[in-house]
């Protein structure tokens, strides 16, 4: 059987960044709706940011945000008091502009430094199905389940 990977994760954490800019709910929900776009991908959903309470320990809150994507998602934690950022960008699209996306983070938030790790994810997967049939959708979006 041919594979081929599935898809490409890139985590990005950004150090010593903007405090103002970190923690602006507009701006995290700003990045979230125009970077699909400018990597050529497809926005499933309006982008969701949170304000996220600390918690005591080493958390000391900040702003987390997501956008579902048709190729998958991309999240964005903020910790305006640490001058931190912890970054996914997970895509079933291969040829990641990883350059880019450091950039543009980096012009936004600020950060004196950034420190990313690439995942090829699925390395095993097929370029065809391996089953005859997939499941039907209907309209009303009753449950599904595979046997």
């Amino acid at each position: 059987m041919q594979t081929i990977h599935f898809g490409e994760h890139l985590t990005l954490d950004g150090y010593r960044g903007n405090f103002q800019q970190l923690n602006n709910q507009h701006i995290v929900k700003e990045c979230l709706y125009d970077l699909p776009e400018r990597l050529g991908m497809t926005r499933l959903s309006d982008p969701q940011v949170y304000f996220a309470q600390g918690n005591d320990i080493k958390d000391p809150g900040g702003w987390s945000g997501y956008v579902i994507i048709m190729e998958s998602h991309i999240s964005i934690h903020t910790f305006p008091q640490r001058g931190f950022a912890s970054i996914d960008i997970y895509t079933c699209k291969n040829g990641m502009n990883i350059h880019f996306i450091i950039s543009y983070f980096k012009e936004i938030f600020h950060f004196e430094e950034i420190e990313t790790n690439f995942i090829m994810r699925g390395r095993k997967y097929p370029i065809e199905d391996i089953y005859p049939s997939r499941p039907e959708y209907t309209e009303n979006k009753q449950e599904h389940r595979l046997e």
